[in-house]
Formats: C-alpha cells, structure tokens, sequence
C-alpha cells in the first residue's frame, strides 16, 4: 500500500496552469525520484502535498497520505502532519531558516510542538541530530546563528529540523544542491538509512540525475507540468525510450567545446592575490578569557592571466566563498595583497574601487539572496551598468537587459517580474544575466549552476565558453562539482581549511589528485554512468 498516492493532480494559479495530470505514489521504504527541469512543476508537487500553495492556486485531482485526503484536509490536520509525519527540506536554506533566531532554537521548535518535550529534552534531541548531519558540538554550538554558517552548512540545519521527528514521508526539495561532493555523499548515506531504519518514504526533488539514480528506486520525470515518462531508475535512464528522457540524460554530460587554453605566464596577470589571510573575531567563551580568532582564509596565493579560467574546489565551509569576498573587495583581508589589473585593491574605498568594478562581476551562491525583493528584473539585471563611464539611455538599457536575459535562457516578458515569480534555477540565470551585462574582464562565479536544471546547466556553460573565446572573460569558478571544473576550467586549485594544498592542470589534478582533500573530492563526486551500472548489476 501506498504511503502517499497522487492521482490525476491539476493545478492552477490564476488563468495559468502549473500541473497538468500528475501522478505518482511513494511506498514506505522507498524513494521516489521526481525530476525535472527549472519551472517544470516539480516543486509545486511537493508543496501541493504540503498544502503550501500560494492564495491564488487551485489544485484539482486527489492527493492522498497514510489515509488522508491532503487537499480536503483543514489547516489544524495539515499543522499536526506537518514536520511530524511529512518532513520537507526547502531548496533555498537561508530562505527556509529564521535569521534572528539559533540554530538550536529551530531544530528544537518543532521537536518541542510535536512532542511536548521539555526545553532540555529538545534541545538534547536537536544537539544529536545535527551531530548526525554533520554539525558537531564542537565546532557549531547550539547558540550559532545562519549567517554565522556557510551554504552548506545552512542546508545540513534544514536536513536536521526536517528529520528530526523521523517523518512517515520526507519530501526533499534539491537536498544537497549546496553540498559539497563529500557531505552530499554523506547526506545521501544518512536519508538512505533514516529510509531502511524508519520504512520512511523519500521523495527526492532533483535536477541530478546522477543523485537520482543513486537513490530512487523510482523516477517520475516531469516536463511542463506533465509526466513524460515513469518507473524503475535504472531502466527509465538506461533504455531512454522517450526523448525528453535521452535530452536530459545527455545534457546532464555535456561538455562544451573547449576554450582555448590560457597560459599563465603568457601575459601580465590579470588578478593577482598574495599571501591573503582572513580572521574573523571568535566566541567569547566567559568574561575572563579573549576570543580566539578564527582563520577563514590561512596564506592564500593565486593568479588569474587574462581569459583564464581557474576553479577553486573545495568542501563547504573550507574559505572558497571569503576568499571569493576579498577578490572582490566586499571583505577585506586581515593581511596580503589582492591585484586587480596591476593595481592593488586591497583597502580601497568604494570611491577609488570604481575602475575596478567596470570589469569584475559576480555570480552569487544564493540566487535569492542576492536580488532586491522589492526591485523588477529589468532594474536588477541593469543594475551593473551604473558603474559604466558612459550610462546607456532607457531604451538601450531595456534592449541590453532583453539580450543578456535572452543569453541565459529568459525571455523580454521576464524584465517585468519580481524575483518571487521564478524558480530557483531561473533565479540563477538573472544572476549569471546581471553579471555578464557589462561584459567584465573577470567574472568570479560561486557556485554558478549548482541551482540549474541539467539542461540550462548545459547552456549556462556553453555561454560561459563562448564568453571566454570571444571576449577573453576570465572566470574564477568556484564550486564543488567536479563536472563543471573538468568542463570548463585549465587549471584547479584545492581548497582545504583555508589553505590550497593542491594546484595544476585541470586535467591532471582531478585524474590523478595528490592531496587527501583532492582524492576525497574527486572519490565521492558522482557520476551518472557508474550509478546506472551498478543499480542493474544489482537488480541482475
């Protein structure tokens, strides 16, 4: 029997249809994969199940949990099932968490609403689920806040409040999208066995189907709203029988066409950073004894030749992103030397950083975080060309935001929309949109598609290639996907405590890695041919 059993589900908001006929079941002890790309409905499925939806949706259809008729249920059944026996993990953790209050507060909220535990009780279950998602005490008391943590680490705190009461059904929206390789395995590990311990079932959102295969005895793949095709994992993905099957299967291995390789000493570099260390100001453990400081970045070096493209992999919270922060003069170091064409931006104030910002430009790891709510996209997307000498008048702005907009897969209609109104792989693509508008001479991408679909993934990179042949950008890739790094970067360097222990040619790092932290990487990373293979291997 069935645990939860959609059947028929329609779904509209306003005069648009969002799902059209969808179906699937998920049985206790089994995972469901639900794959699809950026808007295809994915996870509006899910929050149809968690009676979630916005004001304006309609949903028609039946959608059916342990007995329970969900879109007849009040809101009184739907706060008793929510979080105790449906357990969701949200694709965006810093969105998902409470910023003003602890980490130990929100893991510990639902524990104590559901089970009448006391304050300790609580907070004694919350400290041994975090310990299990791979937050020791030690290192991230109780008393942390989210801004005090990393990507990563923000999405472990949401995989705990979600699993904490060990849910019937835990629908995971994106799980590990912000994890690196490691911790994703390790997180996949842990939802394996909170599945065999507990019978829970698993629907598992993703746009991985390297993950997905992993994992799901199952696959549903939507497209538009509609189930193009569904059943056993590794015969689904193996055989391909319908096309939108075989499109997403290849582009989840696309390669773009190489571009040209870059020596670095070929040219005068482009960035230079010299022996960049970041402290940040410890905890106060008592009154009578001084904070140790805590060291994000420890004596970093690299450069960057024009038209050079560098990843920097590493684990979640191993100092990528602060470093990321002091390149771009928005943190600065405690000591060390950054160079930016030649000239040093290191202590600069934003007046004198002008020049500079014309030909640097970001992609943010959070696509959401990263944009005014209250702003529309043709001001968001535009917002770079403040910086240029010569400001573009409004009809020329509006035909620069259609065209970089058009380059990521987005259309003119879009300028006119809030970023609440996308998904979050479409978020991505205004942040990749607004950091190629100027057209810079280096663009540092933090984790640029990690939030994409497979597809626009492909794109995504193909255009960062292109970029590079016809315009010279130089990329500084950030990333724990070891894909992207092999697709479309000449050299790596490894990042481990704040240190680079490895660096090299790209080729050559990942196919032969030297490091402890390099081989880690590179073991864990996942690979969809391997996972076929060894899923029909094991069904004989």
């Amino acid at each position: 029997m069935s645990l939860l059993e959609i059947e028929n589900l329609s779904l509209a908001i306003g005069d648009t249809p969002i799902l059209k006929g969808v179906e699937l079941s998920v049985a206790p002890g089994e995972v469901m994969g639900l794959v699809g790309e950026s808007g295809s409905g994915k996870s509006m499925t899910a929050l149809t199940v968690m009676q979630l939806l916005p004001f304006a949706a309609r949903a028609t259809g039946r959608v059916t949990f342990d007995g329970i008729d969900i879109l007849a249920a009040s809101e009184d059944q739907m706060c008793a099932l929510r979080g105790d026996d449906i357990g969701m993990v949200f694709q965006e953790p810093m969105t998902a968490l409470n910023p003003v209050k602890t980490i130990g507060e929100q893991v510990a909220e639902g524990i104590r609403w559901h089970t009448r535990s006391s304050r300790a009780e609580a907070e004694d279950r919350a400290r041994k689920m975090l310990d299990r998602v791979g937050l020791p005490a030690a290192l991230f008391p109780l008393s942390r806040y989210p801004h005090e943590l990393s990507g990563g680490q923000r999405q472990r705190v949401v995989i705990a409040i979600a699993c904490a009461l060990k849910p019937k059904l835990l629908i995971a929206d994106e799980p590990t999208t912000a994890l690196d390789v490691v911790l994703q395995a390790q997180i996949l590990d842990l939802l394996r066995d909170l599945v065999a311990e507990n019978r829970m079932g698993l629907l598992l959102i993703s746009h991985d189907l390297a993950v997905v295969t992993e994992m799901a005895d199952r696959i549903t793949i939507l497209r538009h709203g509609e189930v193009m095709e569904a059943g056993d994992t590794a015969r689904t993905l193996s055989e391909q029988l319908h096309p939108y099957t075989r499109q997403l299967a290849q582009a989840s291995m696309h390669v773009p066409a190489r571009p040209k390789t870059h020596a670095a000493g070929s040219a005068k570099p482009l960035l230079q950073v010299e022996g960049v260390t970041r402290d940040y100001p410890g905890r106060r453990m008592s009154l009578f004894k001084r904070a140790t400081p805590v060291r994000a970045v420890d004596d970093v070096s690299l450069s960057i030749a024009p038209g050079q493209s560098v990843a920097l992999v590493g684990r979640s919270g191993c100092g990528k992103s602060t470093l990321a922060r002091m390149i771009l003069a928005l943190d600065r170091s405690t000591s060390g030397t950054i160079r930016f064409r030649g000239e040093t931006i290191t202590g600069k104030s934003e007046t004198e950083l002008k020049p500079a910002r014309r030909d640097m430009q970001v992609v943010f790891q959070d696509p959401y975080g990263s944009f005014d709510p209250r702003q529309k996209v043709e001001k968001l997307v535009a917002e770079p060309l403040h910086v240029l000498d010569k400001k573009p008048a409004p009809a020329e702005r509006r035909e620069m935001v259609a065209h970089a907009l058009h380059e990521v897969g987005l259309g003119p209609r879009d300028m006119d929309k809030y970023p609440h109104e996308f998904s979050g792989g479409q978020r991505q693509r205004l942040s990749i949109a607004r950091a190629i508008i100027t057209r810079p001479k280096l663009v540092v991408a933090d984790e640029p598609v990690s939030a994409l679909d497979v597809s626009i993934r492909a794109q995504i990179l193909d255009l960062f290639a292109e970029l590079n042949q016809k315009l010279g950008i130089a990329y500084l890739f950030i990333t724990h996907d070891l894909t992207v790094a092999r697709a479309i970067t000449d050299e790596v360097l490894v990042m481990h405590d704040g240190r680079i222990v490895e660096r090299g040619m790209t080729s050559e790092v990942l196919d032969h890695p030297q490091s402890e932290a390099a081989k880690a990487l590179v073991a864990a990373a996942p690979d969809l041919h391997r996972a076929i293979a060894r899923r029909l291997q094991e069904q004989g």
